[in-house]
C-alpha cells in the first residue's frame, strides 16, 4: 500500500491522518503528490499502526436489547463493581479486556452505576451474543492493558483516549470524575497523562472539566476519601 491507500482505508482526511500519527501536514501532501518518498522503515511502521487501528475502530452505536441475545449478569444482584466485572468476566471469557467506564471501575477509579446496561470490552465478536456488549476493537496492544483482581482492562490513558474517540455516545461523566480523581490524588497535577495527537485539543477541554470538578468539591473530596 502507498500513504493514499494507507489513508483512505482508515477514512481519514490528510489533516487527520497527518494528526494521528503525528506527521506534519505538508509531508503527507509531499508524499502522495509523488515529491517526496516515505522512508521504507516509516512505512513498515505506518502499516503496522494502521493494521492495529483498523481493528480498533471506534465504536458508532450502542448495542440495543434484543431478546433472541443471552444476558449478562445484573449489576444490581452484586455488592461492588469488581464482583459484578467478574461474573461479566466468566460468561464473556478470559480473554476479554474491559475498557472505558468498565476499565476505569476495574481499577477502582469509578464507582459505576447501580444499574448498568452496556459493558465495554475488547475482545472477539462472538461476545456480542450477549446482550449489552459493545465491542470497541477485537484486539488491543499489549502494552496497553493492565491486570488487577483477575480482571483485564486498558490502562488509563488508552482509556482516556478510548472515551475521547467516543464522547459522541459515551456518558462522560464517569471519565471526568477518574481524570478528577488522578488530580486530586497526583498533588494536583495531571502530570503522566497523554493520549493520542488527534485528541489532544479535547483531552485539554476534559482536563479543565476535571479541574473545575475538583474545585466544585471545595478541594477536599470528601467523597473519594470515603471511598478510598
Amino acid at each position: 500500500m502507498d500513504i493514499r491507500e494507507m489513508r483512505m482505508q482508515l477514512g481519514d482526511t490528510q489533516s487527520e491522518f497527518a494528526a494521528r500519527y503525528n506527521i506534519p501536514f505538508r509531508t503527507i501532501q509531499n508524499w502522495e503528490a509523488g515529491l517526496r518518498k516515505p522512508p521504507e522503515y516509516m512505512m513498515d511502521l505506518l502499516e503496522d499502526r494502521i493494521r492495529e487501528d483498523l481493528v480498533n475502530r471506534k465504536t458508532f452505536v450502542l448495542p440495543k436489547h434484543d431478546s433472541r441475545k443471552l444476558n449478562l449478569p445484573s449489576r444490581g444482584q452484586y455488592i461492588g463493581a469488581v464482583s459484578w466485572l467478574r461474573a461479566v468476566r466468566d460468561r464473556l471469557g478470559n480473554d476479554v479486556v474491559f475498557a472505558l467506564d468498565d476499565a476505569l471501575m476495574c481499577d477502582g477509579r469509578f464507582g459505576g452505576r447501580s444499574e448498568e446496561y452496556i459493558v465495554w470490552v475488547y475482545g472477539n465478536e462472538a461476545v456480542t451474543r450477549f446482550n449489552g456488549v459493545a465491542v470497541l476493537g477485537n484486539s488491543v496492544s499489549p502494552y496497553c492493558v493492565c491486570e488487577k483482581n483477575g480482571l483485564r482492562y486498558t490502562d488509563f490513558n488508552r482509556t482516556i483516549s478510548d472515551a475521547l474517540a467516543n464522547e459522541s455516545i459515551l456518558d462522560m461523566q464517569g471519565i471526568t470524575e477518574a481524570v478528577s480523581r488522578y488530580y486530586f490524588t497526583n498533588n494536583e497535577s495531571l502530570h503522566g497523562l497523554s493520549v493520542a495527537p488527534e485528541h489532544q485539543e479535547r483531552f485539554e477541554r476534559l482536563a479543565q472539566e476535571a479541574i473545575e470538578y475538583y474545585d466544585e468539591g471545595n478541594g477536599g473530596f470528601p467523597a473519594y476519601q470515603a471511598a478510598g
